[in-house]
Parts: structure tokens; sequence; C-alpha cells
């Protein structure tokens, strides 16, 4: 039902969003339903905060609603996720599901469990897809998002979600309740952790069970976040695409993200071609991400933060990828001014000690199946080397790799594992984080980790480049681990003077560590 392949190899994806939309007329979409997102509640925050047009994207203009609503009583909320506003020390968003339509969506948040008393009205994103469109018949989503600002700086709030018939704040409902904590005021030591490629599974529960353990302050999703379209290329033509696996991921993630604020970046699994041009209006619905990109339209995975001593940059890899070409070219150049602004801004910056930046198709990687990608080091390498960037984190390839220290394409010091990075002097270095659930790729080189070390002199690869697959042969491949993984991260500040560090682990799925490594910076 998507378009022709022959047809869609020759179209961009907004073109193919167009043909959509012409195939699905309008007789049709009141026959069988359109792909649609709209708004079914208003969006009034606390005050200062300003709601978002729930139709941030072209779509068709034709809504679909269900004929009454349910009676509130009966339905629970699922799928809690958090969000950092532009300002992790005062702003954070709630987001959640509901099964069907609902009257008055609400949180209540407090600094105590039984003082709830302040009540926040909330935004409901309402996505249909249609039989015509997936593996599924016709299936609507309610997404529905509150943004909270205002907040005080390092402090735990307690919070509920709720609707017309179903109030937290009742006292058989209180089981419901999370927390989260906002960013502290002054710099501080702290955790944050990382993964791609999570989809839905029992390797993904397994690595979300030991999240909560590192007590991270966030989580960095690089990329492919649930897999609804197991196809990956960007396309109309997609096949399998299933809309109820993102029911099935938020109920997964909800243990850690009702409480961990779940900040993804978008990868070539999740550009979804039948919502909009840039195939990302299902994530508009789903995410409510900090809005400081350069282009919300186009590229609303793109934006940044601080929190602590360290600024965190979320940048979408589908604009400069010669290899999955769906997106290549949207932003004409604006996310690489825009990011080499942010970094200018950051290293500028008395407060800001650290800048880690993730995205999706790896820098650096010897996978035998993505490998490395091409746009990234032509488009932002560069600017990583300039800006001395403290650490880079990626997905797309489903395994653990880490670099020695990288400057132009070679290794400019060996780092083993345990051993320290100097940005400033020496490079950047980049980890390959994507094990986080899905099936696992491979290397061509020995396997090479904590305790099982198996250095190599050079890996057989390749590269994605604008005339295809190069094939390279490297020496910066450091650790090579094929299981299931994620990175804790732990933050340092230090005083003028002294050092601050980032303590990077690689931690398996069973709790054990595979690899650790320093990064430190001298602050001024």
């Amino acid at each position: 039902m998507g378009v022709p392949e022959k047809l869609a190899a020759r179209m961009s994806m907004a073109e193919q969003h167009e043909y959509l939309r012409a195939r699905f007329s309008r007789r049709t979409m009141i026959r069988g339903g359109a792909v649609t997102l709209g708004a079914v509640a208003g969006g009034a925050f606390v005050p200062g905060a300003v709601a978002q047009a729930a139709t941030r994207t072209s779509v068709p203009t034709q809504t679909y609603t269900t004929a009454e609503k349910a009676d509130g009583a009966l339905v629970a909320p699922f799928g809690r996720h958090l969000a950092w506003g532009n300002d992790p020390r005062t702003e954070i968003t709630v987001s959640w599901q509901v099964p069907v339509e609902v009257k008055r969506p609400f949180v209540r948040i407090g600094a105590h469990p039984w003082d709830l008393s302040h009540r926040i009205d909330a935004e409901v994103r309402t996505l249909f897809t249609p039989a015509g469109v997936g593996a599924s018949g016709n299936h609507t989503q309610y997404y529905v998002h509150a943004k909270l600002t205002h907040l005080r700086p390092g402090k735990t709030y307690y919070y509920g979600v709720g609707h017309a018939g179903f109030d937290p704040a009742e006292a058989h409902l209180l089981g419901t309740l999370g927390t989260f904590t906002t960013a502290p005021a002054h710099k501080e030591p702290f955790t944050f952790t990382a993964f791609g490629d999570e989809g839905v599974g029992y390797h993904g529960l397994a690595n979300n069970s030991l999240l909560l353990g590192q007590n991270p302050a966030f989580h960095l999703h690089a990329g492919d976040i649930a897999y609804a379209d197991p196809s990956g290329s960007g396309q109309s033509s997609d096949t399998g695409f299933d809309s109820r696996v993102w029911d099935q991921f938020l109920a997964q993630t909800e243990s850690v993200a009702k409480s961990v604020p779940w900040m993804p970046a978008y990868g070539n699994h999740d550009m979804e071609a039948w919502y909009s041009p840039n195939g990302y209006g299902g994530e508009d619905a789903r995410w409510n991400l900090p809005d400081n990109g350069p282009d919300k339209k186009n590229l609303p995975g793109v934006y940044s933060f601080v929190y602590g001593n360290t600024a965190v940059i979320s940048l979408d890899a589908n604009d400069i990828s010669f290899e999955i070409p769906a997106n290549l070219g949207i932003s004409g150049g604006t996310q690489t001014k825009w990011l080499e602004a942010q970094l200018k801004k950051f290293r500028a910056s008395k407060d800001v000690d650290f800048v880690v930046i993730f995205f999706h198709h790896c820098a650096y990687c010897t996978s035998t199946s993505h490998a490395s990608e091409g746009g990234v080091r032509q488009e932002w390498v560069p600017l990583f080397e300039k800006y001395t960037v403290d650490l880079v984190i990626n997905g797309h390839n489903h395994q653990y790799e880490r670099t020695d220290v990288i400057k132009a394409g070679k290794v400019a010091k060996k780092l083993p594992i345990g051993g320290t990075a100097y940005p400033e002097t020496d490079g950047v270095v980049y980890v390959t984080a994507g094990a986080a659930g899905r099936s696992l790729y491979g290397f061509t080189a020995p396997l090479s980790y904590e305790g099982h070390e198996n250095e190599v002199e050079s890996v057989a690869s390749f590269i994605n480049t604008k005339d295809g697959k190069v094939n390279e042969t490297v020496a910066w491949s450091r650790v090579r681990y094929l299981d299931y993984s994620f990175l804790r991260v732990d933050v340092t500040p230090a005083s003028k003077g002294r050092t601050a560090t980032l303590k990077v682990r690689g931690i398996a799925e069973t709790g054990e560590e595979v690899d650790h490594f320093t990064v430190a910076r001298r602050v001024r």
C-alpha cells in the first residue's frame, strides 16, 4: 500500500509523502482512515510554558476521533517517559500514553506523595495509522504531554498522571506515582547512561533492569529506538511497519523512563515515512524534546542541554548519511552550522567542562554490517577535533566498540583499557554502544575487551561514501565486545586549577564490566 519500489527509488521522502497523501484520498480516508497527527486536548502548562502545536509537520488535514470517550475510571495511563526541557534545572516534560481517548488529562506534582495539589493540564497528540499502512489494522495512539517549568534546581518532585475519572492523588492510586530530580544549580558529581538500538525484547529488558541500578541523572538513546519500522530505509515502501511496537517499547522502558529523563537522537529506523515529509511526524507525537535546535520542523531530534558541568548535544545523522540517504541534505547545511555555534558557545562557557555528543550513524566503527559513515567524517569530525569534543557516542552497529584517541583520521594516542585521554591535546574518543537489544552484528577482527584483551595492529573494514562502500584498513579499533551492553559515564567536576573527569565504562547486560577509560580535562 506504500509507494511502488521502483518509483520510491527515484523520489525523496517528501515526494513520497505527497504521493501517499494523493493516494489516500478523502474518500479513502473516510472509508478506511488516514495517517493523522492532531490535538484532541489543549495544552495548558505551568505558567510561562508555551504549548507546542500538535501538528508540527505537514500531514493530511483530515482527523480521526473515536465516537465517544471511554469511562476514565476504567482507563489507566501507561508508558510514562520523561525528557528535559531546554534547561534541566527548571524544565521537564512528563509524557505518557492512554489506550483510548480520555477527557481532561493532567499531571499532579508536589514535594511529597501526600501533597499533590498542583495540577497541570496536558496536551494529547493523536496518531492514527490506517490498515493500508503497516502490518496492523487501523490503530490509534494517544500520546499525552505536560511541560513543567519554573521548577527548583536539584529538587526531587513526586508526580502522577491522570484524567477525568482517574486521579493519581486518590489513596488507592498512590502506587502509580513517579519521581524525578531536576539538575543541580551548581557543578556536582553525577552519572549518566547511554546506548542505541534497543527495540522490544528480552535483551532490552535486561539492559533496562540494570540502568536504574546505575542511578543515572539521565539516559541517552543514540537512535533506532523501537524498530516499529524494521526495514529502516526511511521509505514508504518499507515492509513490516507496525505502529503497535511503540506501545510495547514505551511500556518496556517505563521502569526507567518514568524517573530518568530518556533523551533520544533519531536513527534510520526512526524515519517513518507515512506520517510526514521528513519521516518524523510519528516521533513528534511521541516525544517532547528541547526545542533549541536549528530546525524543529525538519530536525526535531536535534537539540542540546547542559547538566552540571557537561553540555550534551543530540544530532541527526540521517541529514548527512551517504549509506541511507532518505533524509540526506534535509537541513540544507543548517545543522552543521548550528553544531559549530553550539560548540563555540560551550567551549567559551566557564560553567561547561565537558562536551558530549551523541547521534546514530558511526564516525568510526569496524562492524561487518554498517561500519563507518563517511558523511559524519566529512561534515562533523573536523568540528569535533577543532573544539576538542570529549566523548562521541553512537549506535547503528549492534555491538560495543571503542576507539583509541583519534585526530585527523589516525591514532593520535593509544588508549588501552584503563587509560586516560586528554582531548585538549590528544584528540577524540568514539564509542559505538549499539548493543542495547536488537540482534547482534559481527567483527572481522578478534574480540578484545576487559580481561580478554587481544591487540591487533590493524583491522579490515569499510566506510560508506557518496560513491558507495570503500574498503579501509584501520589501526584505531581498541575494544571490541560482541554481546548486549550499555555505557555508564561518571562525571566528576573539579575546582579551578585541577582536573575534571569522565570515567566511562562499558557494562554487559550480565553486569560484567567490559571496558573502562577516563577522559580528563584541566579546568580553567
